[in-house]
Parts: structure tokens; sequence; C-alpha cells
């Protein structure tokens, strides 16, 4: 059975779907089952979810009946602190991670490490959500990776303003740890609790295999890109000579010029745009039926380069983690 630590038979090497901000019946405010939320995580395209119930691991158990060789459960927990929520992805059945605590007890380091040292995931989850405990007042730099995009309200407003808060403040950041050697990836999760909400967004990572361990490693290593559904494709490259490097690689220039390529599918006149440390340096709309965009640049000039994909309105259609250059 494909959860927590299992592999699903037969899926190797590739890119994997999955939503890992997922709350059933056991969460404030959660109206759906597991059993339901299995059944829409296929139907929206999806090859993995996380289940992250709130303080408790009762979904666990759950989804033992609905996981498959076609949808990894990754096992964790949203830890709703008093000052910001985190995710545990990655932990033991039936283990619970400690919620009790704020940012002046200078306690959430020893949860943080018992995740890490079990191969486990940290990610600050919507860190401006706009309610009491809700906004992350601790640092990204003591999480694995970023929640910059959350889905709660997705049913009326997919991409809102708390989550290009959370975009713009990771994406500040990005040039000056890209610069020190260790970044901390973006992902994105619909946070769902009701009908209609789950995989809007979703992360798209590239992993080895479909298995949790697989899943995780991605994430941590920022190999991954997120689309606000399943009609979205984004490819992302970066060469230099004869050298290529995807999203999360590294590419080695050589001193040689570097072509940045982005091509999109299923944003019609979707607006493409590329960012370095010296902020948005590429900005082109795209024909109705997508299309590609093509843009030169010296690791003099860019440490780094990130793709957004909008819609002509400004919402979000696909975000990536960089390319790092040198």
């Amino acid at each position: 059975m494909a959860i927590g630590h299992g592999r699903a038979a037969g899926r190797g090497r590739g890119w994997y779907r999955g939503d890992c901000h997922v709350h059933s019946v056991h969460s404030h405010g959660g109206e759906l089952t597991a059993e339901q939320l299995a059944a829409a995580a296929r139907a929206a395209g999806l090859d993995f979810v996380a289940t992250t119930e709130h303080n408790n691991s009762r979904g666990h158990e759950d989804w033992l009946r609905y996981a498959g060789d076609d949808l990894l459960v990754i096992l964790g927990q949203e830890v709703t602190t008093q000052t910001g929520h985190w995710l545990a992805l990655g932990v033991a059945p039936g283990q619970v991670v400690d919620w009790r605590y704020g940012v002046r007890d200078d306690a959430i380091g020893q949860y943080l490490d018992h995740v890490r040292q079990a191969g486990g995931v940290c990610v600050a989850a919507h860190p401006y959500a706009p309610y009491p405990g809700g906004t992350l007042m601790y640092p990204y730099r003591w999480f694995d990776t970023v929640e910059v995009w959350n889905g709660l309200w997705a049913s009326d407003l997919p991409w809102n303003a708390d989550n290009e808060a959370a975009l713009a403040e990771w994406g500040r950041r990005l040039a000056f740890d890209v610069a020190r050697g260790r970044w901390r990836p973006a992902m994105g999760n619909s946070d769902v609790h009701l009908e209609g909400q789950l995989g809007t967004p979703h992360t798209v990572v590239f992993a080895e295999e479909l298995s949790s361990d697989a899943i995780l490693a991605g994430i941590r290593a920022g190999r991954s890109w997120i689309a606000e559904s399943a009609a979205v494709e984004l490819a992302f490259v970066a060469t230099a000579g004869e050298r290529s490097a995807g999203v999360g690689e590294r590419l080695e220039s050589r001193g040689e010029s570097v072509a940045v390529r982005v091509r999109v599918a299923g944003v019609p006149s979707g607006v493409v745009s590329l960012h370095t440390e010296r902020g948005t340096v590429c900005r082109e709309q795209l024909p109705v039926d997508g299309g590609f965009v093509e843009w030169r640049t010296t690791a003099d000039e860019a440490g780094f380069v990130r793709t957004e994909v909008r819609h002509p309105d400004g919402r979000m259609a696909a975000l990536s983690n960089p390319i790092v250059v040198n």
C-alpha cells in the first residue's frame, strides 16, 4: 500500500503532482472524508497527497484503504502553534508533533529537529494568513521550504494579497540565500477543507520514484514548481554550451552565455516573467494557445533565475523554484 514510506509500483523517475496540505473531517472546518479526498485527488490528476490534520494523526489510519499504486499518501500534520503554523511532512504513523508554544518560548527548534532527524520536511505554512495565530512569526530560515501559495480560499480567489506577500518575502530572501549556498524552496498547496479545493494549487516535483522518501527529497532540493491545476504545463531550463540545468539545479556556465527557455501550456495568453537578484528582467505575453519565452544572460548578471506565469488579469497560474547559475 502506497502510504507513509511506501513506494508505488512501476512509478519511476519523473515529474509528480501533489498536494501536501490536506484536511479531512478530523480537522476543524474540514468537511470531507479520506474517501472523498482520495477520489478528488485522482480526479484532479494528482499522484500524491499529504494528510496534515490540525495537531492530530487520526487521518493516518483513515487513508490506508484509499492509497494505492496510483496515489501515494505521505503522513504529516499541520502544527498550529500560537504564532504561526507549519507542516511536518513525513512523520511516522500515529506520530503527533507538539504545538503548544509560541515564538517567545524558544521551543520550536526541537520539534523541527525531530521531524528532520526522521527524514521529514518542515514547511512554513501560509505565512500571511489573516487570522490570530495564523500569521507566521518565525523566520523563513528556520524551515526547509515555504508555502508561498496557499489555496484555502481558492473557490473564490485562487491568488490573493496574502500569497503575493508570502511570495515577495521569499523572493527577496532568495538572492541572499543563493549567494550563501543554501536557499529554501517554495511550494504551493490547497489547504483543502471543503469540496472543490483540492489541488488548487499543487506542487509538481521531480523525484526518482513515487515514494514518500523520494518525493520529500525532491521537495527539499527544490526540484519543483507550483501549478494552479493539472491543466498547466511548464518546462523551464537553462543552458550554457552543451550543459543544461532544470528547476532546482545548478548550471556551471564556465563563462559562457546562458540561454533560459520557458515553455508553457494551459494558460491562455499567459504572461511569463523571469526574475533574478536584479528583480524582474523579462516579461512577455504568450499567444492564446501557449508557447515559449527565451532570454539570455551570464553568471555575472544573474546568480539565479526563476519564472512566474500569470493570467492576463494578474492571477498566478504557475511559478518555479530557481535555477542557480555560476
